[in-house]
């Protein structure tokens, strides 16, 4: 069985951090699931991923196949994040089409959350940074994170109350002209609940239209779901059976800009995030010119 043992050096960390030192491959998510299952001990005792340690405390973790290709593997580069904005308790990073935000099925190595905690804890912060918002896995765009539960708690009520201003970019099969409100009933949690969504169209022709897209309510595939109803699905999105393109890797829906004010300065703050290369790139196929 692996064991490690404080230095003077370490002493006073917390075991997750102690950990992350003495298995710096080990994903920051993988080492919390073995302090929840209780597979962190000392002198056989379970220990807490917040426990501060001492001089000369002995932490031994499974020996496993996973545990033992961790500790001969190299020691990984802090992951590299898009950071848009910051302040001391807001944190809102650029995520990529294909990035899940959280831990789940088939992302539980590499997700938007660990690696916005790799990072921090790579420069240092002793704080955990959570996301207070949802994008679609094939959504790109700016998510925002609160640094610490206070922070995360009143981030929280920004969007529980319609304080957010949510501004899209999507690309729609067909011409849809002028400005526009769809209200409608879609399936959410086993109940049909309203959602709505404003846009208005920047640019169109009779293959395609370029629209910008408010949000008023915050539904599951709310955009994809409601514009494929209403006969202009989303190019890329095959789920909703939008027209698909080999020059066209991924949905085209994308976050273009997060407008709130900051409930710790008061201060009112819009985070743009320019739309990426690859739909910039897929426009002119289009015949869409900016």
């Amino acid at each position: 069985m692996p064991e490690f043992t404080v230095s003077a050096e370490d002493a006073g960390l917390t075991a997750e951090n102690f950990l992350q030192e003495s298995i710096p491959a080990a994903p920051v998510g993988y080492l919390r699931q073995l302090f929840k299952k209780g597979k962190v001990k000392s002198r056989g005792v379970n220990i807490a991923a917040k426990d501060s340690l001492s001089i000369g405390t002995k932490i031994s973790v499974p020996e496993s196949a996973r545990i033992l290709e961790l500790m001969s593997a190299p020691q990984r580069s802090a992951p590299k994040i898009d950071i848009l904005y910051e302040s001391r308790e807001i944190l809102i990073v650029n995520k990529p089409a294909g990035l899940a935000i959280h831990n789940s099925k088939g992302h539980e190595r590499d997700n938007l959350t660990t690696r916005v905690a790799e990072f921090l804890l790579d420069r240092g912060d002793k704080f955990r940074a959570a996301p207070v918002q949802r994008l679609d896995l094939e959504t790109s765009g700016p998510v925002l994170f609160g640094k610490g539960k206070k922070s995360c708690s009143e981030l929280g009520k920004l969007f529980m109350q319609g304080e957010v201003v949510k501004t899209y970019l999507a690309l729609v099969h067909g011409k849809l002209l002028g400005r526009g409100d769809l209200q409608t009933d879609i399936p959410a949690k086993g109940k049909l609940k309203t959602a709505r969504t404003s846009y208005q169209t920047l640019v169109s022709n009779d293959n395609a239209s370029l629209l910008e897209l408010q949000l008023h309510t915050g539904r599951q595939h709310q955009i994809r779901r409601q514009f494929a109803d209403a006969g202009h699905p989303l190019y890329g999105d095959r789920r909703y059976k939008g027209p698909c393109s080999r020059q066209l890797q991924r949905l085209f829906l994308h976050c273009r800009s997060l407008t709130f004010v900051d409930p710790f300065s008061r201060k009112r703050i819009t985070v743009n995030c320019s739309l990426p290369r690859d739909l910039t790139r897929f426009l002119p196929q289009m015949g869409i010119n900016q």
